[in-house]
This record gives structure tokens, sequence and C-alpha cells, in this order.
């Protein structure tokens, strides 16, 4: 009786282990999803990345023609201003007294002026009789010459002292935008020391400096530029100026873009210009994200998915290129064919006949479990 039930109390526990595992099925394989960029190819080109700055074509620095001190300042950086408008204004008191000085000054040569010329001619009609002689005669007429023009001197002299008290007043010679103030109120500043810088904002360039073994392939290039606010926006430019002699300390040529159609950029904005310039060979390369190259044995090479038809998952296999050159964040390769796949991001951890999950797989396979939710 114990033996059969304990032969009996065996077979349940057997009989539940082999409906377990009649029922337990192999997980399913995981996939490495990786993010690819189809291989295309085109003409090589060379180009050359600079960054510079927005500048005004035209910018001036205004200074007081004449010096003293600072009385009012109506300006700040960055404030707009027309032609004519008062910059800042200097302490007149020393040049209204110049001008008055300089008007008594006028007033007495204007009156020996006269006194000689009303002597002159007294003397010019006693001549007739002889009552006075050909010397005095020269005399007078020679003292009328002179303090006539004695008086213009000092008529010019009263214009200078009226023109200084003028220069008082430092005014815009042209409209734009503030971009300097070199003085505060209180300042004693210089005759002709600059004081305040005005852009034109009306003509924007672009400015970068080229080192000396891009300048041959910079002078043929064709030119864009975006903005470091805008990246993704790019526009033409052409090359206005370029330096006939490199800088000392840099040994670079600055040169000066302006946009190939009326463009408002705002002042001191950092710029980036790329100079393309098409090769003397046309070898056709790929541009691929910078990310995907990896080595293999010292070489360049990259990770290309392979899925022959009707065959799935996908594989990863290593395949060597041959790099052209780098543009921006991209890099030029040549070797596999067209239109294949190659992995751009996780590529240190791809390894030969690794399977993968492309993103368009993964996202049909995910579409029934959503629906099923």
């Amino acid at each position: 009786m114990k033996i059969a039930l304990s032969g009996a109390l065996l077979a349940i526990p057997v009989a539940a282990i082999l409906s377990s595992c009649g029922e337990h099925k192999p997980p399913a394989e995981t996939l490495r999803p990786v993010r690819t960029v189809e291989l295309r190819y085109d003409a090589a080109g060379e180009s050359n990345r600079y960054v510079g700055t927005v500048q005004a074509r035209h910018e001036v620095d205004q200074a007081f023609r004449v010096g003293g001190k600072i009385l009012s300042r109506k300006v700040d950086v960055g404030q707009s201003v027309r032609e004519g408008d008062v910059l800042a204004i200097l302490d007149d008191t020393d040049y209204r007294l110049a001008v008055e000085a300089a008007q008594q000054q006028l007033d007495a040569a204007l009156t020996q002026a006269r006194q000689a010329e009303s002597d002159r001619q007294r003397l010019q009609a006693l001549k007739a009789d002889g009552s006075v002689s050909v010397a005095d005669d020269e005399r007078a007429t020679s003292n009328a010459a002179t303090t006539k023009a004695n008086a213009e001197a000092e008529a010019r002299k009263l214009e200078l002292a009226r023109n200084r008290l003028k220069y008082t007043v430092l005014r815009a010679s042209r409209s734009g935008a503030v971009t300097a103030v070199k003085f505060e109120i209180g300042q004693v500043v210089a005759e002709g020391l600059p004081g305040v810088s005005v852009a034109d904002s009306g003509e924007p360039e672009i400015v970068v400096d080229v080192p000396e073994d891009h300048l041959s392939a910079f002078k043929t290039g064709r030119y864009k530029a975006s903005l470091a606010a805008a990246p993704g926006e790019s526009f033409d430019v052409v090359l206005r100026e370029l330096s006939p002699q490199a800088a000392a300390q840099t040994r670079t040529y600055r040169a000066r873009m302006k946009p190939a159609t009326v463009r408002r950029l705002p002042l001191g904005a950092t710029a980036t210009l790329v100079a393309e310039r098409a090769a003397a060979a046309q070898t056709s390369v790929a541009a691929i994200p910078a990310s995907a190259i990896t080595q293999t044995d010292g070489q360049p090479a990259l990770w290309v998915v392979r899925q022959p038809a009707g065959e799935t998952p996908a594989t990863v296999e290593l395949v060597r290129v041959a790099v052209h050159g780098y543009r921006n964040e991209e890099v030029l390769v040549s070797g596999p064919p067209a239109g294949v796949l190659v992995v751009t991001a996780g590529v240190h951890k791809m390894a030969p006949g690794l399977r993968v999950a492309l993103p368009e797989v993964a996202a049909q396979t995910a579409l029934p479990k959503q629906a099923s939710r």
C-alpha cells in the first residue's frame, strides 16, 4: 500500500515537468538596432571652411576736431543714429571767448583800414596841386593796402574761431549703428582722438582670414556662408576684397565677402564661410557621417549591412574604404558599391556576422504589439 502510494506521488511531479517542458518555447533572438545611411556617390570637390565675423563695410571713427572736456554724451553702444545727429558735446567756454576776442580784433582792424583809406583819399586830392610829395602819397597808399589786408586776415581768424566753436559739438558723419564709445562725461579728450565708432549696417560683410596654403584655391572657389544663429540657412556670397599682403603675426590674408543679394546681417555675429572648388580629377566619392569610420589592421573601414534577398535578419560586415578628405562633420570615402547601407552609430560595438535590425524593420515589428494592447 505504501509502495503504490509513493509511486503515484512520484508520477505527479514527473508529469508536471514533462507538461511544462512541452509548453516552454526558446526566447526570441534579440537583434541589435542600428542607424544607417545609404551610400551615394557624387563628383569629388574640394572645400575649406573658415570662421569669421560680420562687419560693416563702412565704419567711421568719429573724433572731435578740437580738444576739451566732455560736457555731455548723447549716444550709447548699439544705438542707431542718422547723419547729423549729435553724439557728444564739449565745454565751449574757452572757444566762445576766442570768438569774442577775434570779433574785437576784427573790429579794430576794420577801423584802422577805414582810417588808412580815408588818409589815402585826402592825400590823393592834395597831390594834384603839389601840396603832398610823391613819397607821402606812396606811404598812404601802402598803409591803406596793409590795413585792408590785416582786416581781411582778422576776418579769417574770426571764421576759424567760429568753426572751432562749432567743432565742440560732435555730429554723426553718416547714418548707422554705434559700435563703440570710448569716452565718458567729464573726461578731457585730445583733438582728433577717436571717440565714437559708427558702422553702416546697410552694407554688411563677412570677414575671414585665409591661410597662405589655401590662397590659390580660395580665389577660384564658390562661396556660401551661414550664421551661428542659423546654421541650417546658408546663402551665397562673393569675394569683394582680398588683402594683397599677409598679416605679420598670423601670416593669413584677410578676405571680405559680401552677400550676393541684398541681405541684412547682425553686426558682430559669428559666420562660417565654405569655399568650394571642383577637384582637378573628377573622382566619385560619397559623403557619410564621420562617426561611421572605424579601422581594421590600421586601415579605414566601414560596417556594411548585408541582407541577401529572402534572408532575414540582416548582418554586418567590415569593409575597407579609401578616405579622400573631410568636410565639416562628414568624411569623403569610396570603395563599397553605391546603395549599400552603412552603420553610422555604435560602430565600436559591431562584430562580423552580428545580426542587426534596421530602423524600418524594427518599426514594422513594433506595430502589431502596439495594436494588441
